[in-house]
């Protein structure tokens, strides 16, 4: 298998096409997804805050190792005063969780800790040391720009999904924030930069919140490959994401040169989703160095312990965290053997038990998604009765087409792939039902998708409704629309077209094709990003000239329109130019019109 890709991001197994770059088999080291083929304070204040991480580095020293101290929620002054008491420092702290940070160069530290009043559980993170670069941390390179010539042919993958299809219902709101946490996000991609979001982007390697600019940049291509298939903007460059009308972050937690992914990041990844207003976040990878971390031993317990309080905290602040399954062709409901743990030293074997979890994947209320090729389970996806959730494509053969740092793209294969198909089909869900839970998206995403039964092969267990090859099935986008696509030709323009204060601006459809006059019940799917939709007045003016106005300065102080009118233009012929003519009304708000669509 690819390395794990939970720091080999689940472990994508490279599977190399790539416009100029050709991606190994074998993701950095906790890949979930990569395979074969390629790999409470308030809000802020729950983070461990560090704009600019200050310069420690007089302090490390050969030996020092990251530990994970547990103790209740709330003041943990004491506690941390004993850390410093016992050898060791604070590196970051998250009261909100009851879970500290700790870094010592004392081999006794654990032992000594675990006996200190207030203290519930003490685990090493790691085997190998802490990086000097943690405390004073290099921002990752800002590559140089590809560009790519015009067409965006939809891939395979979007179609078995039925994405296709369901853009011609939504292509998904800007108001729905879904966080990467993976190697980095390439911000400056000609497919990403218009669906990326900076104010909430930030670097967890090692532990804690970095929010200097570009920290959440890629240290590998995974997470740039992942954003690109949850939400490539339509755009008419490269590729579609599943949702490209909603926004991504980047939270980077996987660490330079190892790219591996340790507990205290993802506990920091997991905080800052949930006081950053995540809906959804991806979770292409496993904590490393443990592929399955067991609760009699006390390290791993520890680890168990803090990554599911930060889970915890994050869904209870209404995001919900999706994560590939991993790509050992392993049975997670029969556990026996672990041969790849630990991944940051010397991997031994040992003898496990379904105690042991593949963690985020295998914590509770995290969506688990094993990876298909095109209707088979992918040969190296790992799978299990009431373990996997649901499935998605994450290429065998071929691959899942996506974007690479850059501005290149590329191919790879694994559940890292397959999860943020998932990913993209929850964001759509929260898009089409504002206010959501987690839990209830969770729901959802079992019943939109569509059964697959067991091939004839014994390893899958259960019935055609729920298995452990598929779960609950292969999710749908259009259903998780709640829709059938509208009959009739589709016509869309995607080229934002911007909207200054006081001023009238226009963006034109050229319908050909279509017999006679348009419908009497015309569709006319509207995307504005603007605040204040109170300013706007929206027309749809048709090849003669006549005015339809859908919206008329209603909404107030609200935010952005992403809806699909009914008009009746059963008088106009429907060949022609027709346009959507958008006036601002007022001083104070600006925004644009990401896209707008007609359906005959």
């Amino acid at each position: 298998m690819i390395p794990h890709i939970s720091s080999r991001p689940r472990r994508t197994l490279a599977l190399a096409t790539a416009l100029g770059a050709a991606l190994v088999f074998g993701a950095p080291a906790a890949f979930a997804g990569t395979d074969p083929v390629s790999p409470a304070p308030s809000a802020p204040a729950a983070m461990a805050k560090s704009a600019a991480p200050a310069s420690q580095s007089a302090t490390w020293a050969a030996g020092t190792r990251a530990y994970l101290v547990i103790t209740a929620p709330g003041d943990s002054t004491a506690v941390r005063n004993a850390v410093t008491a016992n050898g060791g420092t604070v590196f970051a702290n998250y009261d909100a969780i009851g879970v500290i940070v700790a870094h010592s160069a004392s081999g006794s530290f654990a032992a000594t800790m675990r006996g200190v009043s207030g203290v519930q559980q003490v685990g090493a993170t790691r085997t190998s040391d802490v990086p000097a670069d943690a405390y004073n941390p290099a921002l990752p390179a800002n590559p140089a720009q590809s560009s790519t010539p015009a067409g965006e042919p939809v891939r395979v993958d979007m179609t078995q999904i039925k994405a296709d299809q369901a853009w011609a219902v939504t292509t998904g709101s800007p108001t729905v924030k879904v966080g990467i946490l993976d190697t980095g996000v390439d911000d400056q991609h000609q497919d990403l930069a218009p669906n990326f979001n900076a104010a909430d982007s930030a670097s967890c390697a090692y532990g804690k919140a970095d929010t200097r600019t570009g920290s959440w940049r890629d240290v590998g291509t995974h997470g740039t490959h992942v954003a690109g298939t949850v939400a490539a903007a339509k755009n008419g460059k490269g590729v579609i994401g599943v949702a490209p009308g909603v926004k991504i972050s980047s939270v980077r937690i996987a660490e330079p040169g190892s790219s591996l992914f340790f507990a205290e990041n993802t506990v920091c990844g997991f905080m800052w989703a949930g006081d950053h207003g995540f809906k959804v976040t991806n979770n292409s990878y496993y904590t490393d160095p443990w592929q399955f971390n067991c609760p009699d031993n006390a390290d791993q317990a520890a680890i168990i312990e803090g990554v599911k309080r930060a889970q915890e905290y994050a869904e209870s602040k209404g995001s919900l965290q999706v994560a590939a399954a991993g790509n050992s062709n392993l049975d997670l409901a029969n556990k026996t053997t672990d041969t790849e743990s630990p991944n940051d030293s010397t991997p031994v074997t040992r003898t496990i038990t379904n105690a042991c979890l593949d963690i985020p994947t295998e914590l509770p209320g995290v969506v688990t998604v094993s990876a298909m090729g095109t209707t088979a389970k992918a040969s190296y996806s790992n799978y299990g009765l009431n373990v996997v959730d649901v499935t998605a494509p994450g290429g065998d053969a071929t691959g899942i087409h996506s974007t690479l740092p850059g501005g290149k793209y590329g191919s790879m294969s694994g559940t890292s792939m397959a999860s943020p198909h998932v990913a993209g089909v929850a964001a759509l869900l929260a898009s089409t039902n504002p206010g959501i839970t987690p839990a209830q998206l969770r729901d959802k995403l079992a019943t939109q998708a569509n059964d697959v039964a067991c091939p004839s092969d014994s390893r899958c267990k259960g019935t055609t409704a729920k298995n452990g090859f598929f779960g609950e099935g292969q999710v749908d986008a259009l259903k998780a629309v709640g829709s059938t696509p509208p009959p009739g030709k589709y016509f869309e323009n995607a080229a934002d077209v911007a909207i200054g204060d006081n001023t009238t601006v226009e963006s034109a459809v050229t319908v050909s094709g279509v017999t006679g006059n348009a419908p009497a019940a015309l569709k006319v799917g509207v995307n504005i990003v603007h605040t204040y939709v109170g300013d706007l007045k929206v027309d749809l003016v048709a090849p003669d000239g006549s005015v339809y106005t859908v919206h008329n300065r209603a909404g107030g102080s609200t935010d952005n329109i992403n809806q699909t009118y009914t008009v009746n233009a059963s008088s106009e012929v429907a060949n022609g130019t027709w346009k959507l003519r958008v006036n601002d009304n007022a001083g104070g708000d600006t925004g644009r019109i990401d896209s707008w669509n007609l359906t005959f």
